[in-house]
């Protein structure tokens, strides 16, 4: 398996935050708000959590991989590219569109 970036995979991510969490480095932020849905006419309404935000720092990551191991719902997954060097440090934050993309390595 090549360790280069890695992708979000939007639809499956809970907003549980357990990748941020267990991040050694705290590379990965991430917000989120809750909403309600009622699954059915008459059902009790159900809160879930929706995704506003999400990122990886490339200058903190280590590509240890344990984000993607500890994800419970499989939303993070390694892309084959590598995150190319940056003139700035601020360019090696990439937010939650480019890594839904899969171009972290861009």
């Amino acid at each position: 398996m090549i360790h280069g970036s890695i992708r979000l995979i939007e639809e499956r991510c809970t907003s549980c935050m357990i990748c941020a969490r267990e991040c050694p480095t705290w590379c990965i932020r991430l917000t989120s708000h809750q909403e309600q849905t009622v699954p059915a006419p008459g059902a009790r309404p159900r809160t879930h959590n929706v995704l506003d935000t999400f990122s990886i720092d490339w200058g903190l990551c280590m590509y240890c991989g344990i984000c993607i191991e500890q994800c419970p719902h499989e939303a993070l997954e390694w892309a084959g590219a590598h995150v190319p060097a940056a003139e700035r440090l601020g360019d090696l934050l990439h937010e939650r569109g480019r890594l839904a993309n899969g171009h972290g390595g861009d």
